[in-house]
């Protein structure tokens, strides 16, 4: 399994909402991998797991950004 970059926040809130939820579906199938690695005693890289789950934090916080920025512009206060 090829080792993925690690995503910067400048470089998650630079995409679209579709790329960025394309990124978590990617990240998300790692994570369940290497889970799956771990459990059957392969231990390809522990730390990428670490990696991984924080990568999926940073997605979702830059989505739930988005989605609080969306909200405030839908309706002014």
């Amino acid at each position: 399994m090829a080792k993925a970059a690690l995503h910067k926040i400048g470089d998650i809130r630079a995409k679209s909402p579709d790329q960025i939820a394309e990124l978590l579906l990617e990240l998300r199938k790692e994570q369940f991998n290497l889970r799956f690695q771990r459990a059957t005693g392969q231990n390809e890289g522990l730390g990428r797991v670490k990696q991984a789950r924080r990568e999926i934090a940073r997605i979702k916080t830059v989505q739930a950004q988005l989605k609080r920025d969306a909200a405030k512009t839908a309706s002014p206060a």
